[in-house]
């Protein structure tokens, strides 16, 4: 690849010797990265990108962090943002870079915030307090968000909540940033909702359930008074022959949206799905242990050939080269070291 890289990777600091987000010079070519600096941050739980990839927001115990990313990928913080709850676990962005929406694990809140002209976090523009209960399972019985974001054409703020296995749909008002509730998805009992993802071209919804350990396909329609989601496929994140309790974590496309991978905990593995463009369904390929423990997060290299993993109990990063023909991973280099890491992007410097 042509362009300059770096890798961000958040970690908790109450324990160990991070100091919240360490950065890696990346070699996409041999999937590789280099530590290059930290920054400090109290419990990176989560990170985002701006859209034109000039800053990087991370959760912190405060709130929302602002850094701007230098030329040579070194962050300097220029903002902090509170978000009138505790900490949250999840972060994205409307297109425009006008808004940024926060998920609350611990207190079940939703906030929107607007963004100042300096890119920086601003005020807090409308937010919500999820109600309901769960099962009589020790977790899941109040509201745990765990995921906040746009539908495609950004008239919706879909709102995963794991506790009370549903799916909020929120109408949206660009303009104020004010939500209010239009719909609900309801999940099977007990399955926690924990991520979703849309394809690029707007016509489908992935989602990914922790404890029934599934990825759900669904078909969005928002051209209606009302969204429209329609339920095509479910398929395991595991495989026929796993043993162990189990808890899927994250969910990604590879660049170029041909397949999905996901990542569990408990089996320690990642899933590779070969995915329909047409139909948006998923054909599991693979499912390869991941040589860590609770693989919180993963991450694609650039050019698609390689992975990280993210590797929250064994403290580690670990890398390896995917042959999606063969439907193979294989392990490029020794497991990099890094206290509680929760999770991990590459940048490419402008």
């Amino acid at each position: 690849m042509a362009g300059r890289y770096v890798a961000y990777v958040g970690s908790y600091t109450y324990l160990g010797d991070s100091r919240g987000i360490t950065i890696y010079d990346v070699d996409v070519e041999n999937g590789k990265f280099a530590k290059k600096d930290e920054v400090e941050v109290n419990n990176a739980s989560y990170m985002a990108l701006s859209n034109d990839r000039k800053y990087l927001y991370s959760i912190a115990d405060e709130g929302i962090v602002t850094f701007k990313i230098l030329p040579d990928g070194c962050l300097e913080k220029i903002g902090i943002a509170g978000i009138r709850g505790m900490r949250g676990c999840f972060l994205s962005l409307d297109a425009a870079n006008e808004y940024i929406f926060v998920a609350g694990y611990h207190d079940g809140k939703a906030t929107v915030l607007h963004m100042n002209q300096d890119r920086t976090v601003g005020a807090i523009a409308d937010g919500m307090f999820d109600k309901g209960l769960g099962s009589v399972a020790e977790r899941s019985h109040k509201p745990h968000i765990s995921c906040t974001r746009l539908t495609p054409d950004e008239k919706y703020l879909c709102v995963a909540d794991l506790g009370i296995d549903q799916i909020k749909i929120f109408a949206f008002d660009k303009r104020t940033g004010k939500i209010s509730l239009k719909d609900v998805l309801r999940c099977e009992l007990d399955s926690a909702p924990r991520h979703l993802m849309f394809s690029s071209d707007g016509r489908f919804m992935y989602l990914i359930s922790e404890l029934k350990n599934y990825i759900s396909v669904y078909t969005y329609d928002g051209s209606g008074k009302v969204p429209k989601f329609e339920l095509q496929q479910k398929i395991s994140t595991v495989g026929a022959k796993c043993s162990s309790v189990s808890a899927a974590c994250a969910i990604k496309f590879t660049p170029d949206e041909k397949y999905i991978m996901c990542s569990n905990a408990g089996d320690n593995s990642v899933g590779l799905f070969e995915r329909n463009e047409e139909t948006g369904l998923l054909t599991q390929r693979c499912v390869l242990p991941i040589s860590g423990e609770y693989p919180k997060d993963f991450g694609f290299f650039p050019d698609g050939r390689h992975i990280f993993s993210v590797n929250h109990d064994s403290d580690t990063l670990t890398f390896f080269n995917v042959n999606y023909e063969k439907g193979l991973i294989s392990m490029n280099q020794r497991p990099v070291k890094v206290d509680e890491p929760n999770c991990g992007l590459i940048v490419e410097l402008a």
